[in-house]
């Protein structure tokens, strides 16, 4: 059988990426306190580290989401009927081929729409599907899930998946006009599948985020590294210890990255000179842990009603179901 090569719509400019890049590092390096954004852990050798930290064995969320697809992917085709699958992150993991195969043996999947920011990564996931599920339809989108859920094409009804615990990276207020633009692209009746990460032993979580090979500092300090790249920074990487810290007032999970010694980076492509003092920190990701009555009460208001709710064999992590209203 003769593959066609996915179609692929582009609502990002090819600066895009480095245009936000320096304006991230500009506001939260000019900021009290210092941060920079998860999502720049993500280059080549950031996605490496990751799927090496899901692996491990303190890292929990992702087998166990993988638990509760395993045993729930068959109900969730029979309770959407979806025609088309969404994936928000560009999706050919073992994850997104379950509920590709629970769909199409259901007997209703006719399309498949990752959405990514970076073309390259959508390409490859795209083209990995379409390999393993010919008679589909794989239909990209390269865009940013915070700017363009209106654009997703994709014939009704619709399944919007936002998996592996990422709304957790989400702010509050962030979290809230997230699912208010999920709920504007979607007919009512169409569906979002979500994964939230929830509250548990304090030691467990640090645990998963502080792991004894150190994988996961690395990871965090790779973000250095990103900069160092592409803006010319003299980021001393090694300089840097990894930190991750339980708030039990927020329920969160903070990664810090702190300063062993008092130090100046230049940034020249953006013609910044940061100070560090020496112990100080600066926070690169927010993590949030959730329970199922503050899950229900942001979801309901965002307008959607509960679908479902399950969680795998040791309530580490929920997977639920939400019909737009």
């Amino acid at each position: 059988m003769t593959l066609i090569d996915p179609t692929i719509d582009i609502h990002l400019t090819p600066d895009y990426a480095s245009r936000a890049l320096r304006a991230d590092a500009r506001a939260g390096l000019t900021a009290e306190p210092k941060w920079l954004a998860p999502k720049w852990f993500y280059d080549a050798r950031g996605s490496e580290l990751f799927e090496q930290i899901t692996r491990l064995p303190e890292y929990y969320p992702t087998r166990a989401e993988r638990e509760i697809l395993d045993a729930r992917a068959g109900e969730i085709a029979a309770l959407t009927g979806a025609h088309t699958l969404v994936e928000l992150g560009s999706g050919s993991s073992e994850k997104t081929r379950l509920l590709l195969q629970a769909l199409h043996d259901h007997g209703t999947l006719s399309t498949f729409v990752p959405l990514d920011v970076s073309e390259v990564a959508l390409r490859d996931a795209a083209r990995a599907i379409n390999a393993d599920f010919p008679a589909l339809t794989v239909h990209g989108v390269v865009g940013d899930f915070t700017a363009h859920l209106d654009r997703l094409p994709g014939e009704a009804p619709r399944v919007v998946a936002f998996l592996g615990g990422t709304i957790g990276n989400l702010l509050p207020a962030e979290r809230a006009e997230f699912y208010t633009s999920v709920r504007a692209a979607l007919e009512p009746g169409e569906w979002l599948l979500l994964g939230t990460d929830l509250v548990k032993d304090p030691d467990v979580l640090v645990r998963a985020y502080d792991d004894a090979a150190g994988v996961t500092a690395e990871f965090n300090r790779n973000v250095l590294r990103v900069l160092n790249r592409q803006l010319g920074a003299d980021f001393e990487v090694e300089a840097f210890s990894h930190r991750a810290i339980w708030d039990p007032e927020n329920e969160w999970i903070e990664m810090h990255l702190r300063a062993d010694r008092a130090m100046s980076v230049l940034i020249p492509e953006i013609g910044l000179e940061v100070e560090f003092a020496e112990g100080e920190e600066l926070s690169t990701e927010v993590s949030a842990k959730f329970r199922r009555e503050g899950v229900e009460a942001e979801l309901t208001k965002g307008g959607f009603a509960a679908g479902a709710w399950w969680t795998d064999s040791e309530d580490r992590f929920a997977l639920s179901l939400w019909q737009a209203l």
